[in-house]
């Protein structure tokens, strides 16, 4: 509860102010030709991944010494060591090897080169262009919200609600996660603290009836976008994906091309181990974009390649920090520069 705490206190201790963003010092260290939503966003994304740049820095410079490096065999495999230490997978890791042993291997080479090797190689395994949320043409949309317990779902609806909210839109939240007291009181609170409307149902009630009544509490108020939460968890895969297509095809029939959006949110800390209990979501949701979620909270950065890869998703947002407004659109380029930050 920590997140919400200190929002309160925020909140209590000054009037908001939209231009009281931690970006904002870091922007003006910036000097660079890149639009400042841009500049701001590289600035986020070197500190979100702060603890694995560290990490994979520290670690491969004290391989090579100043006036160049013999990549052999071995250094190659500490090389491999240290990407498959960022989590991005076996696959990405021993590709980038094979490349560096084509190119250096038997030579004496300084580690920019080798860096750019690997910056090349990654940019073009996770290369997307630029996927927005994608919103109705007309009306209300609507947005189903997906992902297992403990994933950062709750906090992640707060910070797009406030994301939205910030651009002058109106906002409904469902809160169809009816078998999670916690989850309902915590989007309640959120919803009371940005401004956002909120339905929610009985604790164990049917999550497909909170859904249609969100979507039509939005239509009769003429609301911008409808977010609906759904449920972490429930006893076999089967009861999941009953319960979502149920509540896809409530909302489709009160708006026959909603959800407009189904966002899958992924723990970044979770790595490895927690991308195959999403895949069941994903497979079940019929998901349309990826929200990674506590990518400040781990220093294995890397495992939003796996995730591209696995997937075949778009990463819409990633979580950038603690505080509401601590929510990017991904940027593929940037992340890699970022990541490979030594500044």
């Amino acid at each position: 509860m920590a997140l919400f705490d200190r929002f309160k206190k925020k909140n209590e201790d000054s009037e908001p102010n939209q231009d009281d963003d931690s970006s904002g010092a870091m922007d003006s260290q910036e000097s660079s030709s890149a639009p400042p939503e841009k500049q701001g966003l590289f600035a986020g994304l070197r500190k979100v991944l702060q603890r694995t740049t560290q990490a994979f820095h520290t670690d491969v410079r004290d391989l090579f010494k100043k006036d160049g490096q013999l990549l052999d065999d071995g250094l190659l495999t500490q090389l491999y060591g240290m990407l498959i230490r960022t989590d991005m997978g076996t696959g990405p890791a021993r590709e980038i090897r094979e490349l560096l042993q084509s190119e250096f291997r038997g030579r004496v080479v300084h580690l920019e080169p080798v860096l750019d090797v690997v910056k090349r190689h990654l940019n073009e395994l996770i290369e997307q262009s630029e996927r927005p949320l994608q919103f109705a043409e007309s009306g209300t949309t609507v947005v189903m919200v997906v992902g297992v317990n403990g994933s950062g779902k709750t906090t992640s609806i707060a910070k797009l609600t406030a994301r939205l909210t910030g651009e002058g839109k109106s906002v409904v939240l469902g809160a169809a996660d009816t078998f999670r007291a916690a989850a309902v009181q915590q989007l309640t609170v959120w919803a009371e603290r940005l401004g956002a409307r909120i339905v929610t149902g009985s604790q164990g009630g049917d999550p497909a009836s909170v859904a249609h009544r969100a979507v039509a509490k939005a239509l009769e108020s003429n609301a911008d976008v409808c977010i609906i939460d759904t449920a972490g968890r429930l006893q076999t895969q089967v009861n999941l994906m009953d319960q979502l297509a149920k509540i896809k095809r409530v909302v489709t029939k009160q708006i026959p091309d909603a959800p407009h959006e189904v966002l899958l949110v992924l723990d970044a800390t979770a790595g490895q181990n927690g991308l195959s209990q999403a895949k069941g979501f994903s497979d079940a949701a019929g998901c349309t974009g990826i929200v990674l979620a506590k990518l400040d909270g781990t220093a294995k950065g890397g495992v939003v390649i796996p995730i591209l890869q696995q997937f075949e998703l778009p990463v819409k947002f990633i979580g950038t920090g603690e505080q509401p407004e601590d929510l990017s659109p991904f940027d593929s380029r940037q992340f890699i520069d970022a990541l490979f930050s030594d500044e």
